[in-house]
């Protein structure tokens, strides 16, 4: 790779690279060398010209030894715990140079002697030949615009979560074996009166068992929270732009998984074959894995530590089971705690509700031979339900406002963190 960038270079380009502590193999490769240490230039020059600058210096490089390891150890600072720790080493003619060498000592030395030195003097002359030159004027285009650092974060996300094996993949098998396993026990439902209560069975398992399945994502959260983090230190992030970024990001996996599993649970079970219901069907399931995954956010930013947020989300999503209004109809559940405010804030309720109002809403099942009943009070047997056309709607408007809900909170726990950190 070294090779093939030099060869770059020869030809007029530009190469821009970072290494550490090279090989002397590739020490070999270099034409010149700049060594710097807090911001002070220790030798500018000719590769050979600077081996010779140290010995002229009093820091000649031992025989044996890498030279870029000698320049390293002679000029950095981190090495002067383990310089004082072997002052008492000694090689068999009982000198050890590269050891025994003080660093601020040397630091001081190589840039005095270089600023002597003929090199400092010609780096000189050609600097001062490089501006009498000129050259165009260059513009400064300033940060990138809010717009951009979305654009290139989302664009970083989707990377990061189409790589990640475990957030997208993963979650893509498990929920197809869920599904087909929920679509195979519940076939061959029919429609007929005595289905109803088995078919709202099979609904809340789907949503519930799905929510629970979500939680596999949750490591490639905990990754990108943290990178946040890191990179919100040092200013090259905010709170909004990471905040809408994953939410971008998401989007086309958490479509793809609810396309994709809602379709084979849909003709599986043998809902109504209406193109608008199955859409419908998509939908609620979509927004629900947004506010899932909104959810799981918030959490794993809490804890920052998968073993808490996993505890966590399994009993957040298994309190919001028990109150959705399956186990127990929602308008005789206790009111403190659990009806005000739980199942309030339960969005398995709101999409489990939404997609029964979707599949019996409009329907009518024959009792004898002239007497029918509405597929809504068929269904209030088996769950508490509204008979509203649009309560469906008004279901999936909920859903929607608490995946973004939960985004809001979460990006209000980011700006206080950022306001604490500038306060302190």
């Amino acid at each position: 790779m070294m090779v093939t960038l030099k060869k770059l270079a020869n030809t007029g380009c530009t190469t821009i690279f970072t290494m550490h502590q090279s090989s002397t193999e590739v020490f070999g490769l270099f034409d010149r060398i700049c060594l710097l240490s807090n911001g002070n230039t220790l030798f500018f020059g000719e590769t050979l010209a600077c081996l010779q600058h140290f010995s002229n210096s009093g820091f000649p490089c031992p025989i044996m030894q890498s030279p870029s390891d000698h320049f390293l150890r002679a000029i950095n600072t981190d090495f002067d715990r383990i310089i004082a720790m072997c002052k008492n080493l000694q090689d068999d003619h009982g000198d050890f140079s590269s050891v025994n060498m003080d660093t601020a000592v040397a630091i001081r030395t190589l840039e005095a002697t270089y600023a002597s030195s003929s090199e400092a003097a010609s780096v000189e002359t050609t600097i001062g030949k490089l501006i009498e030159k000129g050259g165009s004027q260059l513009k400064r285009k300033g940060h990138a615009s809010c717009v951009t650092r979305i654009a290139v974060l989302t664009w970083r996300s989707l990377l990061i979560m189409s790589r990640e094996w475990k957030y997208f993949w993963l979650r893509l098998v498990l929920f197809m074996l869920l599904t087909i396993s929920i679509g195979t026990v519940f076939t061959n439902l029919g429609h007929t009166l005595s289905s109803v209560a088995v078919r709202v069975s099979a609904i809340f398992v789907f949503i519930s068992f799905t929510s629970l399945l979500s939680i596999a994502g949750l490591p490639a959260h905990n990754k990108e929270i943290k990178l946040y983090i890191h990179e919100q230190s040092n200013e090259h992030s905010s709170a909004i732009v990471f905040v809408l970024g994953h939410l971008l990001a998401s989007i086309p996996f958490l479509f793809l998984i609810s396309i994709s599993s809602s379709v084979v649970f849909y003709f599986l079970i043998g809902l109504r074959n209406e193109f608008s219901l199955l859409m419908y069907f998509v939908l609620n399931f979509f927004v629900f894995l947004l506010a899932n995954e909104g959810l799981m956010t918030l959490i794993t930013y809490i804890w920052l530590d998968s073993f808490g947020s996993v505890l966590t989300l399994v009993f957040i999503n298994v309190i919001m089971m028990l109150v959705s209004g399956y186990f127990r109809f929602i308008s005789s559940l206790p009111q403190p705690v659990w009806k005000y405010p739980l199942s309030f804030i339960s969005f398995h309720a709101y999409s489990i509700q939404g997609l029964l109002e979707n599949e019996y809403i409009g329907m009518s099942f024959p009792v004898g031979q002239v007497r029918s009943i509405s597929g809504i009070q068929a269904l209030r047997d088996s769950f508490d339900i509204s008979s509203a056309p649009s309560a469906k709607w008004m279901n999936l408007l909920i859903l929607f406002l608490m995946a973004i809900g939960y985004r809001l909170v979460l990006l209000c726990f980011l700006l206080l963190q950022i306001r604490q950190r500038i306060v302190g």
